[in-house]
């Protein structure tokens, strides 16, 4: 398909990082910053759903586990947000390690809901922890130290954030096109074959868990660092739902899907709050079902097969070449 092959050709890049980098220009710098915080965890949510089979509600945990990682670290250590960030990421893989050793050898709904479980008690956590967490208020006032550098203004943060996004994106895109990310798809599409070819399914699952958590933990540090407070809001299993729709939206199993969903959602969110709509979950609601309904493959995989069918009706068939001696 052709668009399949752009997706992984330089030109497809170079219009995305393109877009990335002109993003703070044409809208509010926080709104730009919060897009491709939600897109990199959107992508890290895909990696789990879309290439390994696997539907988790529970990373919440992990994007708000960072978040509250990274603003301990900034605020009591005075480190520069990068180190806070790394750490924050770091931590939630750590947390990933005994949550996916205990989740990954179910399957289906199953595996939804014991994540979803594992989840809400990092909420209850972080809600009764408020010596550390802050409990209902959260930890406020999260500093954006770097080496002395005024980073106040979130249009200049948004440039400082922008080289961790793109290198989350980057180990995504490259885990998907590995031979690990191969096997990650012949367990999602057939794992009792994976299993006979004599891998082990439930230790790649595992590996594909924490490095999606770890991702996960990276936008969601960014995210703290940017807006300057983690909240209860960060762990809550909305939130996890959220990421899970961008994807859908997107299209799963693309990685380019869960940007285009993270664009979508946001600033469908920006403009109903501008707006002074309240019950924004109505309008997003009812475009989820909507694209889910006409939409299958998600907005970025329809459009893909769209032009990939085209294109296709359009090529011309070969012409057979004559064999040797036979009558022209």
């Amino acid at each position: 398909m052709i668009l399949s092959k752009l997706a992984g050709r330089p030109f497809l890049l170079a219009v995305g990082l393109l877009a990335a980098l002109v993003l703070p220009w044409f809208i509010y710098p926080p709104v730009a910053l919060d897009i491709v915080c939600w897109a990199l965890f959107a992508a890290a949510v895909d990696l789990l759903l879309g290439f390994t089979g696997l539907l988790s509600f529970g990373h919440a945990a992990f994007w708000g586990g960072s978040a509250y990682a990274t603003g301990l670290i900034a605020l009591h250590s005075g480190l520069p947000f990068p180190v806070a960030v790394l750490g924050g990421a770091v931590f939630a893989g750590l947390l990933a390690v005994p949550i996916g050793f205990l989740s990954v050898r179910l399957r289906g709904i199953y595996f939804a809901m014991v994540t979803l479980a594992f989840a809400q008690m990092v909420y209850f956590v972080a809600n009764q922890w408020r010596d550390a967490t802050g409990g209902e208020n959260g930890l406020q006032g999260i500093p954006r130290e770097f080496f002395g550098l005024d980073l106040s203004d979130p249009f200049f943060f948004y440039y400082a954030a922008l080289p961790f996004i793109l290198a989350g994106m980057f180990v995504a895109w490259r885990i998907v096109r590995s031979p690990f990310g191969r096997v990650l798809m012949s367990i999602r599409d057939n794992p009792n074959r994976a299993r006979a070819l004599g891998y082990s399914i439930d230790r790649y699952k595992l590996l594909a868990f924490v490095l999606s958590a770890f991702l996960s933990g990276l936008a969601g540090g960014l995210f703290t660092i940017g807006h300057g407070f983690a909240s209860l809001q960060g762990v809550y299993w909305t939130t996890s739902g959220q990421a899970v729709m961008m994807v859908v939206l997107g299209g799963i199993g693309t990685l380019w899907g869960g940007a285009i969903g993270a664009a979508l959602v946001v600033e469908l969110h920006d403009y109903l709050a501008t707006a002074g709509f309240e019950e924004t979950g109505i309008i997003t609601g009812a475009i989820f079902i909507l694209v889910v309904l006409l939409f299958r493959r998600g907005v970025w995989g329809t459009a893909r097969d769209l032009i990939a069918a085209r294109t296709s009706r359009k090529r011309p068939e070969p012409e057979p070449t004559p064999t040797v001696g036979a009558p022209v």
